[in-house]
């Protein structure tokens, strides 16, 4: 599990992607202190099981479905990456659960300035949409932000100036692409809601007998 807040920017050293998976190098400092053979760390979001380590940097493995639903198939050497590692049961939780399991990727359509921050518009697939709701948590190449606004194809979020020193998401250009992560409790009320909707002679959503039949 993560919190969403960026310990360090990383320097892809190496890719490696045959077909739909492979093995990424990347050039790191702060996250490897503690860190072990087997640990999580999350690049851009994405959870990775590192695989072998070095006195600057880690490898780790990529498989299809990381390729398949994040940027990652497209990330080029020397491009920098965001890092956190796995929450420590002792940590202070300073963002919100973020599980580093992408559900898909969004594309930069615009930046606008406002006083000390920068608007930053994300268009995105109604999957993803969907579950987006202001003043909810989305977690951007595993940065946690708040949603400011939402629209019909897409989202707005506001960004202060130490996360954007702090993160990759500034130095992105529009039409950039940017992993995605809804927040873990949408995911769940729709699980449940389509599981109702899945059942036979039920009305859509939950419903009073329903909380009954359950005991809620």
């Amino acid at each position: 599990m993560f919190t969403g807040i960026i310990e360090e920017l990383g320097v892809i050293r190496n890719i490696s992607i045959h077909g739909t998976s492979g093995e990424i190098a990347i050039e790191a400092e702060e996250v490897l202190k503690g860190t072990k053979i087997g640990d999580s760390i999350a690049v851009n979001g994405i959870c990775l099981t590192v695989t072998s380590l070095q006195s600057n940097g880690f490898t780790a493995d990529v498989m299809a479905e990381t390729v398949r639903r994040s940027s990652l198939g497209s990330a080029k050497k020397g491009e920098r990456v965001n890092l956190e590692r796995a929450m420590a049961a002792d940590g202070r939780f300073g963002g919100h659960i973020v599980s580093g399991h992408i559900d898909g990727t969004g594309k930069i359509i615009s930046y606008k300035k406002e006083e000390n921050a920068i608007w930053v518009e994300i268009e995105t697939p109604d999957h993803i949409l969907r579950l987006i709701m202001e003043k909810g948590s989305i977690c951007i190449d595993g940065i946690s932000l708040t949603v400011a606004e939402v629209g019909s194809q897409s989202f707005k979020v506001s960004v202060i100036p130490h996360t954007g020193e702090m993160t990759t998401l500034l130095r992105k250009k529009q039409g950039d692409l940017v992993n995605l992560e809804n927040d873990v409790i949408g995911k769940y009320v729709e699980r449940l809601l389509g599981f109702q909707k899945e059942e036979p002679n039920q009305s859509n959503g939950i419903t009073m007998d329903f909380l009954k039949e359950y005991g809620i």
